[in-house]
């Protein structure tokens, strides 16, 4: 593993995984909203930048500026194939699509007037940001890159600044539902309170 490795645009790269992971984050949702049409008005009611206040808009802007360089530079980030890095990796990268996967059929099933409090969603309050987090660390070590690491987790400490955001949101729509289920489950990942 290195600090910096060796740059080189070519068709083994990281950016495979990238490709695949916005597929399996986009065709889901959308294959879900053709057997649920509500989950249409799900996503035109989800809270928008209306929450954001000037700093939060800018610190979500950098972090979405950030993570578009992190995809930019997966295309000069050689996968070290045949290594115990790449299989490390890729196991890591799938089984946070997997849990993503997972995180649909809740998101799906729950009516859209009700906030997501089922499956997953019963240990972490932001699972879909979670596999986000494990898919980019699984990039980083099926590339054998420390920086690439230390750049995912510099994203995901900047974004984690969009979360709070997001949760007064959910807690205008929602009310005593959510504030309820923020005081059972953790931000982040852990065993809900009973």
């Amino acid at each position: 593993m290195s600090l910096i490795p060796e740059f080189d645009i070519g068709v083994w790269n990281a950016w495979i995984f990238v490709l695949a992971g916005l597929f399996l984050h986009m065709v889901p949702p959308m294959l879900a909203t053709q057997f649920n049409k509500n989950l249409n008005k799900k996503f035109s009611e989800a809270p928008a930048d209306v929450y954001l206040n000037k700093n939060e808009r800018r610190i979500s802007t950098i972090s979405i500026a950030f993570l578009l360089l992190l995809f930019i530079y997966t295309v000069f980030l050689p996968l070290q194939l045949a290594t115990p890095w790449f299989y490390t990796g890729l196991v890591i990268f799938l089984l946070a699509e997997i849990v993503y996967m997972i995180t649909i059929f809740p998101w799906a099933a729950t009516p859209v007037d009700k906030p997501v409090t089922t499956g997953i969603y019963r240990y972490s309050r932001h699972p879909i940001y979670l596999t986000l987090f494990f898919q980019l660390i699984g990039v980083g070590i099926a590339t054998a890159s420390w920086l690439f690491i230390l750049l995912t987790v510099v994203f995901m400490i900047l974004f984690h600044n969009s979360v709070a955001p997001e949760e007064r949101g959910c807690l205008e729509k929602y009310g005593d539902a959510y504030r309820e289920y923020m005081e059972r489950t953790p931000r982040w990942i852990g065993l809900p309170k009973s």
